[in-house]
């Protein structure tokens, strides 16, 4: 069987900033679920969480970055980042096209993302909500999307 190298893909996703460690454990946990390549935090530091209950930190790749400086230093080579957050710039879901590889950066819930990452991202999406969601929820929701429309 041939591989096509340009047809593959991979994605990462992460919290910046995260506020609770439960929403750590969730995402990470739908993560492992929706076939994530790797998962991350960017600031408060990751602590085992009591919602991995299928131990996803230990089935794939966990990385902590201490500033968003040392994330974006450290993306895939040709990952495309794409910032979560409800901002008028920002493309809607439910036309969005995933990059086949991409990093997705969600921002905690009383926060969002910083405006540094806003301004450094690829691609913003957001999706309509009447307020703001759980990240985690959020992520999965990006995730499911990335799933349903078939990227690899």
């Amino acid at each position: 069987m041939k591989v096509d190298n340009l047809q593959q893909g991979f994605f990462g996703i992460g919290i910046q900033n995260g506020k609770t460690p439960e929403n750590l454990g969730v995402l990470w946990r739908s993560a492992q679920n929706m076939g994530a390549s790797f998962i991350f935090t960017i600031g408060n530091r990751y602590a085992k969480q009591a919602c991995d209950t299928h131990k996803a930190v230990g089935a794939m790749p966990y990385f902590h970055y201490d500033s968003f400086e040392d994330f974006y230093a450290h993306l895939p080579k040709g990952a495309m980042l794409v910032g979560v957050e409800l901002d008028e710039k920002a493309e809607p879901l439910e036309s969005f096209e995933h990059p086949r590889r991409c990093v997705y950066l969600l921002g905690a819930e009383d926060h969002g993302l910083s405006k540094q990452a806003i301004e450094k991202s690829h691609f913003l999406v957001k999706f309509k909500s009447t307020l703001s969601l759980n990240v985690s929820v959020a992520g999965s929701i990006i995730m499911y999307d990335r799933s349903a429309k078939n990227i690899i």
